[in-house]
């Protein structure tokens, strides 16, 4: 099957993103995840099979349609979790390079696996930028709040630090489970090993997705957990960045 008519199962997209890199950027959410998060807010993505198929070029015709507007941005890809369709996501990616637009992956890295090393190369040298999300410091934390191992995440940190990829750590703080302070310089004294790190983007947790878990049917993980206050994220961000600051000084 010729790379450009191979399908992709997509959750949904959005034509004027702003907070998916940098720029006005479209962004195209993939279907299926094997992480679940307890904060997740997109339930709906989990299923492999929900969603609905599209071609690379089906994909980039809503692209094209707005190209003017993307003249700063370019294409997101986020989820769910893209790496989950790693084939299409890099047939997509490449043909978006030919193109010449900008490429930005939004991944947890879960997926990565070393013997598709390979794999995961071919897609990096599509890849202009990766917003990775670290959602724990540590590998029991991280197993408990995400239902998965911390290893492949690392393991995709090392890689794109390899690549050259530039990186912008994203990270979600809870009250309650990751806004103590020791967590907080555990995340910064973790990221701030990476050479490629280029930002980072600390997220306050929201109740934005209790109406989605009630419409499926699905016990909410964390209710009762309130919203954190924007100003608290700020907060929180500045003592992961001082712990980052503290690990790059012993290079």
């Amino acid at each position: 099957m010729r790379e450009e008519n191979i399908k992709g199962r997509i959750h949904s997209t959005e034509s004027f993103g702003t907070v998916d890199g940098p720029g006005v950027r479209f962004v195209v959410f993939f279907q299926g995840c094997p992480m679940r998060c307890q904060y997740c807010h997109n339930p709906d993505t989990w299923d492999m099979q929900g969603g609905t198929e599209m071609t690379i070029e089906e994909i980039l015709e809503q692209y094209e349609r707005n190209r003017v507007f993307y003249r700063n941005g370019g294409i997101t890809a986020t989820g769910g979790e893209p790496l989950m369709q790693l084939e299409f996501l890099t047939a997509l990616f490449e043909e978006a390079k030919r193109r010449g637009i900008h490429t930005c992956l939004d991944t947890s890295g879960i997926m990565y696996r070393e013997e598709r090393k390979a794999d995961f190369e071919r897609l990096f040298r599509a890849t202009d930028l990766v917003l990775l999300d670290i959602k724990h410091s540590g590998a029991e934390g991280h197993k408990k709040l995400t239902g998965r191992e911390q290893s492949p995440v690392l393991a995709f940190a090392k890689a794109l630090e390899l690549a050259g990829i530039p990186v912008i750590i994203r990270h979600v703080v809870v009250p309650g489970i990751t806004d103590s302070r020791e967590e907080l310089q555990g995340v910064g004294h973790l990221i701030g090993k990476f050479r490629n790190l280029k930002g980072l983007e600390v997220l306050p947790y929201h109740t934005m997705g209790v109406n989605k878990y009630k419409n499926l049917g699905k016990k909410y993980p964390l209710e009762g957990v309130p919203d954190m206050k924007p100003e608290k994220a700020k907060e929180a961000r500045k003592v992961i960045l001082e712990a980052v600051q503290k690990e790059r000084r012993k290079r």
